[in-house]
Order: structure tokens, then sequence, then C-alpha cells
């Protein structure tokens, strides 16, 4: 499998000022994600070890940005 593709804050930011629309998955750990407090407002919470189980929950109409710490 090769590695996902990356992007910037910047090249982020700059495509959704563009109007493009993004789906945001958050994959921190359960203890990473109580000791912040920023949150990606509409994010998508899933653990990184309990992605596969949430597969469904994932809209797949447009692109895909994975974070965490």
């Amino acid at each position: 499998m090769r590695p996902a593709p990356r992007i910037t804050v910047d090249a982020l930011k700059r495509r959704m000022d563009e109007g493009e629309d993004f789906t945001f998955i958050d994959t921190r750990n359960p203890i990473a994600w109580a000791q912040s407090d920023t949150t990606m407002p509409g994010a998508i919470r899933v653990p990184v070890d309990e992605l596969d189980d949430n597969l469904s929950r994932i809209p797949k109409d447009r692109p895909l940005v994975a974070y965490c710490t």
C-alpha cells in the first residue's frame, strides 16, 4: 500500500477558501482528544485503531483529511 498524500495547512486553507468541501477525520486517541481544547467543527471522530469499524460513517463523495497529534 502506498502512503497517503499529505497536505499543508496553507494548501488546505487555500482549497477551502476556493470552495472545496472536505470531510475531516479526527484520529487522535481518546486521551489526546480529551486533553485538547481544539476540534475541527464537523469532524468525524474515529480513533485510528477503530477506523475499519467506522468506514460506513465516512462519506465517499469528497476528499478526506485525517488529522492526529
